[in-house]
Formats: structure tokens, C-alpha cells, sequence
């Protein structure tokens, strides 16, 4: 098992996670987060300390394609350890329903 970063974070980015992560498994897109699966210890730490209510452990249902976004996409990005500073309009993002489609335009999309 393994946690995963999903869409509520998109342009939320706050990065509280990335504070208490154990062993540094988060990864910055321009937009979002994810988190690489084969470094995840499964700790949990991180699900409670995001605002935006975007981090699910993988077996929650409907998971599939978040899995996904975050194993094919944490290789191709940087590894952070500390926090950085989140997007100014974070606010306005924050519970903003399909952001995937109305930042990246679909589903799967290239890059975060």
C-alpha cells in the first residue's frame, strides 16, 4: 500500500506534507504534487496534514487513475524535502470540482 496525491491539490499545493514526510517521497510538478510509490512507507503522516484533503491511501476505491499519475510522474519530476511556497491564488482552487480537466484540459495529462 501506498498514498497518492489526487486532484484536490492541484493549484492548491500547500505542501504541509512535504514537512512531515519521513522519507522525502514527494514530488513537485508545476501544479501539483505526487508521491513516488516505491518510496513510500506507507506512514501516513502526510493524509492528515493536507488542507486540501488530497492525499488517499491507494486502496480507496476510484484510486486507479491517481496511481497512475503519481508512478508515471514522480520519475520525470524533482524530489523535495522541504516545503516551498504554494501558489498565492491557492484559495480560490481550494474544493474547485474537475481541476484536472480545467488545468491540464483531460485525464492524462503529460505533465503536472
Amino acid at each position: 500500500m501506498t498514498y497518492v496525491v489526487t486532484d484536490n491539490c492541484i493549484r492548491c499545493k500547500y505542501m504541509d506534507c512535504v514537512a512531515v514526510c519521513p522519507v522525502n517521497c514527494f514530488y513537485e510538478g508545476e501544479h501539483m504534487l505526487v508521491i513516488h510509490p516505491d518510496e513510500c512507507i506507507d506512514c501516513g503522516v502526510c493524509e492528515p496534514e493536507c488542507p486540501a484533503d488530497a492525499i488517499r491511501a491507494d486502496t480507496v476505491e476510484g484510486m486507479a487513475p491517481w496511481i497512475e499519475l503519481n508512478a508515471r510522474m514522480a520519475p520525470l519530476l524533482p524530489n523535495i524535502d522541504t516545503p516551498g511556497e504554494p501558489p498565492a491564488d491557492r484559495e480560490s482552487w481550494l474544493g474547485m470540482p474537475d481541476k484536472l480537466t480545467k488545468v491540464y484540459g483531460g485525464p492524462q495529462p503529460e505533465r503536472i
